[in-house]
């Protein structure tokens, strides 16, 4: 008989385009990886990888097996979401993926409510990328993502997927102690027209936002310096490296360096749990959606 988590790894594989890749999303070393590919072709019979330059590739028979796997855990998803509607009961684990101001500011009081609430479930959090969430919430490697979009750059969804809103993340620009809009009730974005910004990475979904919305002002951002994280992006603001667009989700604790102006025209961005329809009856997805909803609720509070 074939083993499911071997069929997993296939799967992985054959998703993420490598052993190492898959490894990394299965949270096991390579080694694990090649032994598990390794028994599965001795329960086939077949070859199911084969060598491709340095990596490898799946062969027609394991392209053809990973398909059946794809089926195969995808009707033990749904297996798993008729038990537990059937019980009644939020109880087994819950994988979510989170992008990292939303792992900050929302995930640490939901948890605590859902290990307060529902002690039989175990709630597992990887901090993702929106469209890292949603590839893998699609694929089935999570159950639940919170992703965001923004009031004028939709974030498009992948069919086959239910949405619930959270909360409308407003976004203020943050400026260094001293700067000549310090202590203004409201800016409007072309004020900033001569400014440094300071961006989040190249080639991510809220930078190319930050550009898009610049440029639809007639201002072409002169982008000093790019930074990941909401601390190190205010460290560099605080320090006076320039400006930045800074939203509240998560943000705290402010530097003292760093004042907050709200924009004349108020910038949102949306944020967003996601799960799929045939998980939809599933009370584990219920009760995390309303814990994140509450936690929500005192964004900005």
């Amino acid at each position: 008989m074939l083993s499911l988590e071997r069929l997993r790894v296939l799967h992985a594989i054959d998703t993420y385009g490598s052993v190492s890749a898959a490894a990394d999303m299965l949270s096991v070393t390579t080694s694990a990886v090649s032994q598990q590919m390794a028994k599965l072709e001795r329960e086939t019979g077949q070859s199911l990888l084969t060598k491709n330059g340095r990596g490898v590739r799946l062969t027609d028979a394991g392209r053809l097996l990973s398909g059946h796997a794809d089926r195969i855990l995808s009707l033990v998803e749904l297996a798993h979401a008729d038990l537990e509607a059937h019980r009644g009961a939020a109880v087994g684990e819950l994988r979510t993926g989170a992008f990292p101001t939303a792992v900050r500011g929302l995930f640490p009081e939901a948890l605590t409510a859902l290990r307060r609430e529902h002690p039989q479930l175990r709630t597992v959090v990887h901090e993702l990328e929106p469209q890292e969430s949603l590839a893998r919430l699609a694929r089935g490697d999570i159950d639940l993502a919170v992703v965001l979009d923004w009031y004028n750059k939709p974030l498009s969804l992948p069919g086959g997927l239910a949405k619930a809103p959270l909360v409308d993340d407003i976004v203020d620009i943050a400026l260094p102690v001293g700067h000549r809009l310090e202590g203004c009730d409201q800016i409007e974005l072309d004020e900033l027209i001569d400014e440094d910004w300071i961006a989040w990475p190249d080639g991510g979904f809220c930078n190319e936002w930050l550009l898009f919305t610049l440029r639809g002002k007639g201002i072409e951002p002169r982008i000093a310096h790019h930074a990941e994280e909401h601390a190190t992006v205010l460290a560099l603001v605080a320090a006076g490296f320039g400006v930045a667009v800074m939203p509240r989700l998560g943000r705290d604790p402010m530097p003292g360096g760093v004042r907050i102006a709200p924009v004349q025209h108020t910038m949102r961005r949306h944020v967003y749990a996601v799960w799929r329809e045939d998980a939809d009856r599933r009370p584990a997805i219920r009760v995390a959606v309303e814990a994140l909803r509450r936690s929500a609720g005192r964004v900005g509070d």
